[in-house]
């Protein structure tokens, strides 16, 4: 076989690695297509969809959609399938936005700190953040005095916690969890 010949299947060879066909379970961003991104829009808007549903919605036949779904699933792109609670009819009325500064912020210490916050199912949300503090945390409580006595009693002993400001929720406008995902749609050539 003549040498550009062969250099040509390579480059076939490695082109068709990297870009890893859906009968296969990798799936890079700059693979999703159109009816991948139509399938987690739909998902995303109703994760209780059957699958025979799902695939009329986005334009497939059955099969094909459930292997785009169990692709998408086992390379993370869809990270699991919940129900979502309102907080308020199970007594939760009081959401609030805490802001834990840290004393020191060494690698060990703010670990520490992470793991202690993720083991506390009143924290529904945290997030590493830059600027003024260390932790932003979303908390949920019964009613102020309850948080009170959970911000004295757990959040102001967690380790390492220099500081705390809160914020309390006055009224939800947007709680959506669905992603935007309209800058994954590739423009027409």
């Amino acid at each position: 076989m003549p040498a550009p010949l062969i250099s040509l299947c390579v480059v076939c060879r490695i082109w068709a690695i990297l870009r890893k066909d859906l009968s296969q379970t990798g799936h890079f961003v700059n693979t999703l297509d159109k009816f991948d991104i139509a399938i987690l829009n739909e998902l995303q808007t109703d994760a209780r969809l059957t699958n025979a549903e799902l695939a009329q919605r986005v334009g497939l036949s059955a099969a094909p959609c459930w292997r785009r779904v169990r692709a998408l699933e086992e390379e993370g792109f869809i990270k699991g399938y919940r129900a979502e609670i309102d907080r308020n009819k199970i007594g939760l009325g009081v959401l609030a936005f805490v802001r834990l500064d840290a004393d020191r912020s060494t690698g060990n210490l703010t670990r520490e700190m992470e793991d202690a916050i993720a083991q506390i199912p009143e924290v529904v949300a945290c997030h590493y953040i830059s600027g003024t503090g260390t932790f932003e945390l979303q908390v949920v409580a019964r009613d102020l005095e309850s948080f009170s006595q959970f911000a004295r009693n757990v959040l102001l002993n967690l380790p390492n916690v220099k500081d705390m400001h809160t914020s309390f929720s006055l009224g939800e406008v947007k709680a959506s969890g669905a992603l935007p995902l309209t800058h994954l749609a590739r423009p027409r050539s």
